[in-house]
């Protein structure tokens, strides 16, 4: 596993810290606004932080026609499915029980890659896998019971780690000759594309000025995770291998748990703690530097 570098560690830690507060900021958001409707104002708001990011580093929007039906699969295994299932899911559940389950992506992703793509993990790798399941056990075992009367919340978010799992691997082994951020800029258009047409069939008698939580929420999302931090997701999942980017974000679930607790009240057991643990495991088995080997 290649250790990360200093620029790639600052951008895991922003996007640990902006995607773990997140699912509170969401559950309250959707609290007072419809959860589609919520999703799409926010992916609105955040595509012009894109662009405006692509202009400043002067990098062309433009991807080959050859490549357009490539890049709306990966749109849709990445974007879509994602940002559609989980904010649909979130009003069913708990806000870290929601992030448990979403971030059930790197167990996922790690079946995907050995049973689709043939790769091959070391015992490292396997050892943070397991980490990151007996984690993800241990936050939902208090949960099964509450949870077992919301069969669809619980479906809709493993079917989203499911697909965000293998848009990540997908991601990781395109050919698509164009910059990270540009494939991240019309990923997030045909999510929005997507979105809006969904809330207009199913929302639009919902649709209201939204209250104040819901109205930072929404700026929250638009602004720093649909505008940079989903940007930065793209970049990490392209830059390292699938196994490295994503147990490397597995602290985002217990960051979620924890933020959940303190602002909106969710009661906490041993479990939450010795699953930090694991998950910390888990972040190292990937991360940590492999011993070099003397010179001869």
């Amino acid at each position: 596993m290649p250790a990360l570098s200093r620029q790639q560690l600052a951008l895991l830690c922003f996007l640990t810290i902006v995607w773990g507060i997140n699912w509170p900021v969401m559950k309250l958001g959707v609290q007072g606004f419809p959860p589609l409707a919520f999703r799409t104002v926010s992916i609105l708001i955040g595509l012009p932080v894109m662009w405006l990011t692509l202009k400043a580093l002067k990098l062309p929007l433009a991807v080959p026609r050859a490549y357009w039906g490539r890049l709306v699969v990966l749109g849709f295994f990445n974007a879509v499915l994602w940002h559609a299932l989980i904010i649909v899911a979130i009003p069913m559940l708990s806000s870290g029980r929601a992030a448990i389950l979403g971030y059930t992506m790197p167990i996922f992703s790690a079946l995907i890659g050995a049973l689709v793509y043939r790769d091959r993990l070391n015992a490292r790798g396997w050892l943070g896998v397991a980490a990151a399941a007996i984690g993800v056990a241990l936050l939902l075992s208090n949960e099964l019971a509450s949870m077992s009367g919301r069969p669809l919340g619980v479906a809709l978010m493993l079917a989203a780690a499911a697909a965000w799992a293998l848009g990540t691997q997908m991601l990781r082994r395109t050919t698509i000759p164009a910059a990270t951020l540009t494939l991240s800029f019309w990923m997030m258009v045909e999510a929005g594309v997507v979105l809006v047409a969904s809330t207009v069939l199913f929302e639009r008698h919902q649709w209201h000025v939204p209250t104040a939580d819901a109205a930072w929420a929404i700026a929250f999302n638009g602004l720093l995770v649909i505008g940079l931090a989903q940007a930065v997701w793209f970049y990490l999942a392209r830059s390292l291998p699938p196994l490295a980017s994503t147990l490397s974000v597995m602290m985002i679930p217990v960051l979620g748990v924890f933020s959940g607790a303190l602002w909106l009240g969710e009661q906490l057991h041993w479990q939450d703690w010795t699953a930090m643990a694991l998950m910390a495991v888990a972040i190292a088995s990937v991360l940590w530097p492999a011993r070099a080997l003397p010179e001869a």
